[in-house]
């Protein structure tokens, strides 16, 4: 188990904890919305991000360029619960989240479907006084595709530019 700082007052733990919960709550709703400019903002920029369905993201700007290619066709709902947050020091952190999640398309004349579980692996970091995503690794433990259907998306194409 992960200790906390014991230099960081609990107060501050809380904090930290209660603006990574709504950190975490925002960058879900602004996936699900495809709200790309918003959602970067919450991302550093050096952010580096893993899925195992596509080549790591090595920019929070290059994450949102392949976000946006992959989700172009989908809708999806992204929920994560079941935090455990660890306040490192009054500036870094690390969560495991739970998650679920769904993404829906039309394929051909035939709605499909994507349903997924697994864990969030995160680390933020407080800068300029805001709590921001600097990676992020998900773990699938369960995958379903509708009968028929092709999931996931074809990865961006990362040589154009």
């Amino acid at each position: 188990m992960e200790q906390h700082d014991p230099g960081v007052t609990i107060l501050e733990r809380l904090e930290a904890i209660e603006d990574i919960t709504l950190l975490k709550g925002r960058r879900d709703r602004l996936v699900d919305t495809q709200d790309w400019v918003a959602l970067e903002a919450l991302h550093a920029p050096d952010y580096h991000g893993y899925n195992g369905d596509y080549p790591p993201f090595t920019s929070a700007a290059e994450m949102i360029a392949g976000v946006k290619v992959i989700m172009k066709d989908l809708r999806t709902a992204h929920h994560s619960h079941t935090p455990e947050i660890t306040v490192h020091s009054p500036t870094t952190a690390s969560g495991i989240w739970g998650m679920t999640g769904i993404s829906l398309w039309q394929q051909g004349d035939e709605e499909h479907w994507f349903l997924a579980t697994g864990h969030y692996f995160e680390t933020y970091e407080k800068r300029d006084r805001r709590w921001l995503f600097t990676s992020r690794r998900l773990e699938y433990v369960l995958t379903k595709t509708s009968p028929g259907g092709i999931f996931p998306p074809p990865a961006p194409d990362r040589t154009t530019g």
